[in-house]
């Protein structure tokens, strides 16, 4: 359920700032919010990753404890839930009943759009994406730099996720992934081939199983003028799907090693 904004959310609240995207950080201005103790760290992440959607109990002591939480685990998290209060109250004054709502089943944390930067990844990233299908990839590739540029390390690398943590950290990296995905593109379609091979090349190592990397690879080095290390790479990728997974590339891979053997035919 999206709750509403309070009618008494006040200025402290709004300067608050949450990050995800690398270790948990929580600052207000120029101070720290952000939890010391591991379990209270985790409850702040998931009420983050759920901002202003009730996370009912239930939940938090899943993410706690798993299959086999304590029998204190209910009066537990509601500890948690005070500690929290109280550091916010700390740093901002008597307002932290205003970010951490109590609602049946549950609690939640309300907050506004671009209090996270999350929030600005995915504003960024639709940016990008919107400009690229107008044909605008020089815009499109600083928009997605920029969103790139919010990432500090692995999502919430300073938590140790439960169940429901382990599903949006993978997500976030899968959407890390298409992230620069979309630059890349934007970066092609300007003609940046040589330029963006020492990526590639990184990002095939980082990624192995990944197609789209090494088909990008492939391209970069064949419209860079290095044929015979295009055809190297397209070998490399078709070995570790071999090896990995007992597969052949791609129609995409194949026909794309098809066009730079025929470009060296026609030369």
């Amino acid at each position: 359920m999206l709750l509403k904004e309070s009618a008494n959310a006040v200025h402290p609240l709004h300067d608050l700032k949450f990050r995800v995207l690398g270790p948990l950080e929580v600052s207000h201005h120029d101070s720290s919010c952000t939890p010391s103790a591991p379990k209270v760290r985790s409850v702040l992440a998931l009420l983050i990753m759920r901002a202003n959607h009730v996370v009912d109990t239930t939940s938090i002591i899943e993410e706690l404890w798993g299959e086999h939480p304590p029998r204190s685990a209910i009066t537990t998290a509601q500890t948690y839930i005070y500690h929290l209060r109280r550091l916010f109250n700390r740093e901002i004054g008597r307002h932290a009943d205003e970010l951490f709502i109590t609602r049946p089943p549950g609690y939640a944390l309300q907050i506004r759009p671009g209090q996270t930067d999350l929030d600005d990844f995915v504003r960024l990233t639709r940016k990008g994406r919107q400009l690229l299908c107008e044909n605008r990839p020089a815009e499109a590739a600083q928009a997605l730099q920029s969103a790139l540029q919010l990432w500090r390390g692995p999502a919430l690398a300073n938590v140790s996720p439960g169940r429901l943590l382990e599903g949006s950290v993978a997500h976030l990296e899968e959407e890390r992934v298409h992230a620069i995905q979309l630059r890349i593109e934007a970066d092609l379609q300007l003609g940046s081939h040589r330029e963006l091979i020492a990526e590639l090349r990184s990002l095939v190592a980082q990624y192995p199983l990944n197609e789209w990397f090494h088909g990008k690879l492939i391209l970069a080095l064949s419209r860079s003028g290095r044929r015979s290390e295009s055809l190297q790479a397209y070998q490399t990728v078709r070995h570790i799907l071999d090896q990995e997974l007992g597969l052949a590339p791609s129609p995409e891979l194949q026909q794309l090693q098809h066009e730079v053997l025929s470009l060296g035919t026609r030369r």
